[in-house]
């Protein structure tokens, strides 16, 4: 029998016990999502150089995943038009949660929680209305949806988080493409296509929105990535003649026009008009874009919006920043540092890995 000196004992003993953390996993560097030999799909825990930490299952193919702050638990996302979005536990590979987008709506791959781990911001398409949305859950009250807003376009993807003046602000991606599930994956809107990057505040009051130029308005804005100095990069596909020579990144500065990269350069069209992933080099001096149609990664000056190295690999999208360079990773499984121009192979696992590489911290 329990007796309150026990019970209290226990209390005790818990209060004491360590929170479990990220490093009780190895400290893994990078979240990815990958397809298995046998046709199955999982979600691991990479090292900054490549080794796997964990794996944890998955019902359907993942795209890219947000990892909680401090909990060693990770949200994994379905490729767009899913629905799941599954809170794993890291260390046993147990589903905490299954997040359920509201009826009418679905995920579009990507999320990111709050700096303080006590909510989870999600991309999500209303597809019966035509609009983006950025679906709000409480942690602490077991991943429960407490609110929605307009994500600020058609289409969000990619989402991060930006110091902007005196708080914290979501930066979006909007590609401004209108699907829908009856419809798979069809682009249904491309006559009327107006991609922006939106700067809204947690709450959602849109503080900023920058569109593209007319000529570019089939480019659509899918992926992020943020600079120590507060500048957001971009990267874009082209829904047009893949033949075009038109820039696939850009920079973002808010109340500033776009910079876009490689202009006039005909490298351009190695690319041929994907990008993949896009990362900042730590310093934030150089910004690179992966393309596994092109099967490139393609390197630029921030300072000078050149294009100053390709690197060859075949199959490659996944593109994070480690402390001294970048990482890449390929569907044939394999897992390379790219420091200036040393090129080395770390890992070769016998996994497709999928899209993103999503650092941890």
């Amino acid at each position: 029998m329990t007796t309150r000196r026990s019970f209290l004992a226990g209390l005790l003993a818990t209060s004491l016990a360590p929170s479990p953390t990220w490093a009780d996993l190895g400290g893994p560097a990078f979240l990815a999502a990958a397809k298995t030999p046998q046709g199955g799909y999982l979600l691991a825990g990479l090292s900054d150089q490549g080794a796997i930490r964990f794996t944890c299952p998955l019902p359907g193919r993942g795209h890219a995943a947000a990892a909680h702050p401090q909990r060693p638990e990770a949200v994994a996302f379905a490729r767009r038009p899913g629905r799941f979005a599954d809170v794993i536990d890291c260390r046993t590979g147990a589903r905490l949660a299954r997040l359920e987008p509201p009826q009418g709506h679905h995920f579009y791959g990507h999320g990111v929680f709050s700096p303080d781990g006590s909510r989870l911001y999600t991309t999500e398409n209303d597809f019966e209305n035509g609009r983006g949305i950025i679906g709000v859950w409480e942690i602490a009250q077991g991943y429960r949806r407490s609110a929605n807003f307009s994500s600020g376009g058609i289409g969000p993807h990619d989402m991060l988080l930006r110091h902007h003046g005196t708080g914290l602000h979501i930066v979006v991606a909007n590609g401004g493409i209108e699907t829908h599930p009856d419809s798979g994956r069809a682009k249904l809107n491309l006559p009327q296509m107006r991609p922006n990057l939106s700067l809204l505040s947690l709450e959602g009051d849109l503080q900023d929105v920058m569109e593209l130029a007319p000529d570019l308005r089939l480019n659509s804005i899918r992926h992020l990535a943020l600079s120590a100095d507060g500048t957001v990069g971009f990267a874009m596909q082209w829904q047009g003649d893949l033949g075009a020579e038109v820039p696939i990144v850009g920079l973002y500065r808010p109340d500033t026009p776009p910079q876009l990269m490689g202009e006039g350069d005909p490298r351009l069209r190695h690319l041929q008009g994907y990008g993949g992933s896009v990362a900042f080099t730590p310093d934030g001096r150089k910004i690179a874009v992966s393309s596994p149609r092109g099967g490139l990664v393609q390197i630029m000056q921030v300072e000078s919006a050149e294009i100053i190295q390709e690197i060859p690999l075949t199959d490659v999208c996944g593109l994070a920043a480690t402390a001294s360079g970048l990482m890449a990773s390929t569907g044939l499984g394999k897992v390379l540092t790219l420091d200036g121009p040393t090129v080395t192979q770390q890992q070769s696992h016998d996994l497709a890995w999928d899209n993103h590489l999503i650092r941890l911290g």
